[in-house]
């Protein structure tokens, strides 16, 4: 028999970046793929269709066929949109990438950094329908087998961030890991935006940019943008991976999409009578890892020993410190045994990226969100775009399982920003519609978005049931436009009002500053300098409150140190005491980078005012309900509208509730027909005729808020807060016509003070 041909060796090579089961093997081999074809993958203008040209193997020609149906939709104008744009996304994640995607079919020059140099998270993510079909048509079957084979939903974000890699690499994109990114920097003689990063040697930092998306995770987030926090009683969520052996026997198990205390309550009584752990729901999916994730009642974890000592501050409680992670490890362990019916041979934990067993306790129940989504910076004529995505734009709560679904929607989202600014629109013109499409995104559910998957593109028009782009207006966003110099912005009437106003701040910093200083003068380790970084140890604050209120704060007892514990310390006062919410978390204020002074300046302000209005007792006395000031000046106002809303409100929210408790007794009477799931992290509930079980987060946590309106219990998931105040969204209605009010988008009269 005559010898067979060799193989190509760029087939072979194509073969393992295809297969390829880790971040530095897919780069490896898609660098040998490219010096095998002779073809450059930093010439990111013709890169994929030479690519195309010379890999001419069948098992590719597939691939094509799916990249190029989605490169030839007419948003992106075959490349040629944002042909001049060059846009850096910071971190790899599966926001990160998926942004990075887009951007290079707009055409853009796209550089991704990465500080971490693996794929290491374990954990399984809910996919929502919308973000199967979006998947899919990115080739994700192409690249792993087993994406959503029969009635599987879900992946490991290791295997997402893998197929997006790979997708990104072949249409282009530069990504960089081992990258630290240590903030922008400013335009300079003939130097456009670059960024910082360690090592300082490194090539990206060469790379001049227009546009900057930040999909870096919650810690990190640009100047210029505010972060709302959502706080609400302690619920203790546990995530545990165990290795998956592929076995015969392991693949018998059944999954467990969810099972929640209050439809099932013999499951977990049974639970707790055999091992002693009290948990309110659990899920297990099986995909790299058999995953599991639990939420753990605190009195069941302080007597199986997994908690030392029992705390009111939730950062104390689940510290490092106060946490024996043996007993974690055992706790977790025999939840999984117990709910897999002891199915599971031979369970044994899956490696974290520190090599240690992966297994994390956490409070999900504190939440951020950017109060907007976009800036544009200009410097030296210079104008930057700069958008979020991930979890920095908003941190997803995870029984709803809305992070990577809102993740990937708001990608989308900026991808069409960026193609408005590409298209050479007005400044002002693409943040305005970008934060009116971001108006969307927290409300966004499985059931009210548009049903036709397949033709969902980066027009948001294609996603969002009754969506008006221009719901923000221009004038609206004004403040969201940084010029350093009045003469290079294309804004006359900034011309007139800037300096004036830079001097008017400037001198309310000023006197601020004063007045901090004045009330914090002598206190040991305390030095107020600034408005930002002298705070970050949590004395200063302590001290400006001991000054006034010496029967509140033992200043003896604290130690700089403890930055954490200071910090909770008088947030806790400032809110029980004077009904001021805090500025941010005692965490993010001790360990965060960048302290945005805009945010404390404010939050002190409220402070000074609050301080300076009344004169406080210097010894206990009748408690002082201070309100939280609106706008600093309509304490009275807030007031009376809230009572005004309570009144008109309360007759409607008693029928309500009546009609409620006969609706709920009629559910617990047949259990079996009532158990439905409360989903892990990333884990969406499946569409139900009857949302009801998610408007009820008992079986999160048993202490909920009190409605301020009808006194009755809010849980978390359908409550909202404003005025420092919980309310039930049937509740928060307009005393007139009964229209349940948006956050925002309610007013004061003028006539009725209301």
């Amino acid at each position: 028999m005559a010898n067979q041909e060799p193989p190509n060796p760029s087939y072979t090579v194509f073969d393992h970046f295809v297969l390829a089961q880790s971040c530095k093997d897919v780069q490896r081999y898609f660098a040998e793929l490219c010096h095998h074809l002779e073809v450059d993958p930093q010439d990111y203008q013709t890169f994929y269709s030479k690519l195309k040209e010379k890999l001419n193997y069948w098992k590719a020609k597939a691939l094509w066929v799916k990249l190029d149906k989605r490169a030839a939709h007419p948003d992106y104008q075959n490349g040629n949109v944002c042909a001049k744009n060059k846009c850096l996304v910071l971190g790899a994640g599966p926001c990160g990438l998926r942004t990075a995607i887009e951007l290079a079919l707009l055409g853009a020059q796209v550089v991704v950094l990465e500080k971490r140099e693996s794929f290491a998270r374990n954990n399984v993510l809910h996919l929502w329908p919308y973000t199967i079909c979006d998947l899919r048509g990115l080739s994700a079957k192409k690249f792993y087998g087993k994406f959503c084979t029969g009635a599987l939903d879900h992946i490991s974000i290791r295997q997402l961030q893998l197929i997006l890699l790979k997708v990104a690499l072949l249409l282009g994109v530069e990504v960089h890991t081992g990258v630290e990114f240590r903030g922008l920097q400013e335009p300079s003689g003939n130097t456009g935006w670059t960024a910082k990063l360690h090592p300082e040697s490194h090539p990206a930092g060469t790379f001049q940019f227009d546009v900057f998306i930040s999909a870096g995770g919650g810690r990190y987030v640009p100047d210029g943008f505010k972060r709302k926090e959502l706080r609400g009683k302690l619920a203790i969520g546990i995530t545990a991976n165990f290795i998956n052996r592929r076995t015969a026997a392991e693949a018998q198990v059944a999954e467990i999409s969810g099972v929640a205390r209050i439809y099932n309550q013999k499951f977990f009584q049974d639970l707790l009578t055999e091992t002693g752990i009290d948990l309110e729901n659990i899920v297990y999916y099986k995909d790299d890892t058999h995953y599991f994730v639990m939420t753990a009642k605190k009195k069941s974890l302080l007597k199986k020993g997994v908690i030392k000592q029992d705390y009111s501050d939730a950062e104390q409680l689940l510290a490092a410190s106060n946490v024996d992670r043996e007993a974690m490890l055992r706790y977790a362990h025999d939840a999984a045994r117990f709910s897999t019916g002891y199915q599971l041979p031979d369970m044994q934990f899956a490696q974290n990226h520190a090599g240690r067993p992966d297994v994390a306790m956490f409070d999900f129940t504190c939440m951020h969100r950017a109060e907007n989504a976009s800036i544009v910076r200009e410097r030296r004529g210079k104008k930057l775009l700069i958008g979020l995505v991930g979890d920095c734009l908003v941190e997803p709560f995870w029984p709803l399982g809305t992070g990577i679904a809102r993740g990937f929607l708001a990608s989308l989202d900026t991808a069409w920003m960026v193609r408005s600014w590409g298209l050479g629109k007005a400044p002002l013109e693409v943040l305005a519609q970008r934060e009116s499409v971001y108006q969307l995104l927290s409300q966004t559910t499985p059931e009210n978005t548009c049903k036709n998957y397949s033709a969902y593109s980066i027009n948001p028009t294609t996603r969002y049931n009754q969506i008006k782009l221009t719901s923000i207006q221009v004038n609206q966003v004004k403040h969201l436009y940084d010029v350093e110099d009045p003469r290079e912005s294309n804004r006359p009437s900034q011309k007139q009002n800037n300096k004036p106003r830079m001097r008017r701040d400037s001198t309310g910093f000023d006197e601020l500053l004063k007045w901090c200083q004045q009330h914090t003068g002598g206190y040991q380790g305390v030095k107020v300098k600034d408005l930002t970084q002298s705070w970050r140890s949590g004395l200063a604050l302590c001290a400006l409150i001991h000054n006034f209120r010496p029967h509140l704060i033992d200043m003896a007892s604290l130690e700089e140190s403890n930055t954490v514990h200071n910090n909770q310390l008088a947030f806790s006062v400032l809110e029980s005491e004077l009904g001021i919410p805090p500025v941010m978390s005692a965490s993010d204020m001790a360990t965060r980078g960048q302290i945005d002074k805009l945010s404390m300046v404010l939050y002190l302000t409220q402070v000074r005012n609050a301080f300076s209005k009344r004169t406080l007792p210097k010894e206990p006395q009748a408690p002082v309900t201070v309100y939280k000031p609106s706008a600093f000046s309509r304490t009275q106002s807030v007031v009376f509208f809230l009572n005004k809303l309570k009144h008109n409100s309360l007759q409607r929210r008693k029928e309500k509730l009546a009609s409620r408790r006969e609706a709920k007794q009629r559910e617990m009477g047949d259990e079996e027909d009532q158990i439905s799931s409360l989903s892990a992290p990333e884990v969406s509930p499946r569409p139900d005729p009857d949302p009801e079980p998610d408007l009820n987060c008992s079986s999160l946590t048993g202490n909920c808020e009190e409605c301020y309106f009808c006194g009755q219990r809010v849980y978390v998931l359908e409550r909202i807060s404003t005025e420092g105040k919980f309310f039930h969204r049937s509740c928060f209605t307009c005393h007139q016509c009964g229209t349940t009010l948006r956050l925002g988008g309610y007013t004061f009269s003028q006539d009725t003070d209301f």
